[in-house]
């Protein structure tokens, strides 16, 4: 038998408590600085998940929730689906669709699966590619949260998030996850990628790039860039383009640690913790590949715009031309298929 929607009172007396603990989660930090693993840190925005799902019509869980494996006639498995702008759903966060309340609660999840020292850029993010968060997202709930399986996906331009409570078996984030950003609005970026709360990334990993010798750099840079969406895993004997990490001295191969912290820090805590897992589980740094790509060069500055970090079951692809797009699929094997 189905709940019934939560009644006004009961909604914010709940969300009020979940609030708490998601401050909590978000706020806390040892005092040598950095963030470590809070007990909190990994059901905060679950709880708000659930809170949510119990809060809505039938109404309205007719347009936004669906079985585990529902299965979409035009985009196969929807909830692995991902894109680099795209609706999950018809009906925008910032719509009457939702109380204000609801709204609350969904601003609430995506600040939850964003690390506390990355919502100023992810926001800013938001606001360059969509004028704002909310006003051009949809989500989507697949399963019953509470009751099993659940996961709530969030997409947008530039943008698939999920938030699945360790649902998903073997997959990091849930499943694969897509970010960008076009800052200027002018689609074709400069070569310094002014104002690009990604590029970072890219900068450090072409200071790898600079730290290889010669023979290393040749065998590093590559002359055919695949297609972005390119992300499904290959498996250990996939043949990855680029410089194998072996071939790496140990100083090299700390700078493909920065490189790898550098990718997931934008994230919460507990996903973080889930990709490195599942990059150990395949052999860690050692069974990868790191391959920089000599077309779209912006400036033809030969610091790469585009690059990819690939392993067995690990594919990090960043495109930085001619705006910063990047596709992340991670899992503990090779078996999760890829929908794109």
């Amino acid at each position: 038998m189905s709940r019934s929607p939560l009644d006004r009172r009961e909604f914010l007396e709940r969300a009020g408590q979940s609030a708490l603990v998601l401050g909590a989660a978000a706020s806390w930090a040892p005092a040598g600085g950095a963030a470590e693993p809070s007990p909190a840190s990994t059901p905060a925005a679950e709880s708000f998940v659930k809170l949510l799902y119990e809060s809505l019509t039938p109404g309205q869980r007719e347009k936004i929730c669906f079985a585990w494996d529902h299965q979409d006639n035009e985009r196969g498995l929807l909830r692995t689906r991902v894109a680099n702008n795209w609706n999950i759903t018809d009906e925008t966060i910032d719509s009457k669709f939702y109380t204000p309340e609801q709204q609350e609660l969904i601003h609430a999840i995506y600040r939850g699966i964003i690390a506390p020292e990355w919502h100023e850029r992810y926001d800013k993010q938001q606001d360059d590619d969509s004028g704002g968060f909310g006003l051009n997202n949809s989500i989507a709930i697949f399963g019953a949260p509470g009751d099993g399986k659940s996961e709530l996906v969030l997409t947008g331009r530039h943008m698939t998030l999920r938030c699945d409570g360790d649902s998903a078996e073997h997959v990091a984030f849930g499943g694969p996850i897509f970010y960008g950003h076009d800052p200027l609005g002018t689609f074709d970026e400069e070569a310094n990628h002014e104002g690009n709360v990604f590029w970072p990334q890219a900068v450090e990993a072409n200071k790898l790039y600079q730290a290889l010798d010669g023979k290393q750099q040749k065998l590093a840079l590559v002359s055919d860039l695949p297609s972005e969406e390119q992300v499904a895993f290959r498996g250990a004997k996939g043949g990855f383009a680029g410089i194998p990490v072996t071939e790496l001295s140990a100083d090299q191969k700390a700078r493909v640690q920065e490189v790898l912290r550098k990718l997931v820090e934008p994230f919460r805590q507990s996903d973080r913790d889930e990709a490195l897992a599942c990059l150990k589980a395949q052999g860690g740094i050692d069974a990868c590949s790191l391959a920089f790509y000599q077309p779209g060069d912006i400036g033809n500055d030969q610091v790469w715009d585009n690059w990819r970090l690939e392993g067995p079951s690990f594919v990090w692809h960043f495109r930085g031309a001619p705006h910063v797009h990047v596709w992340v699929n991670v899992a503990d094997d090779p078996s999760p298929q890829l929908n794109a």
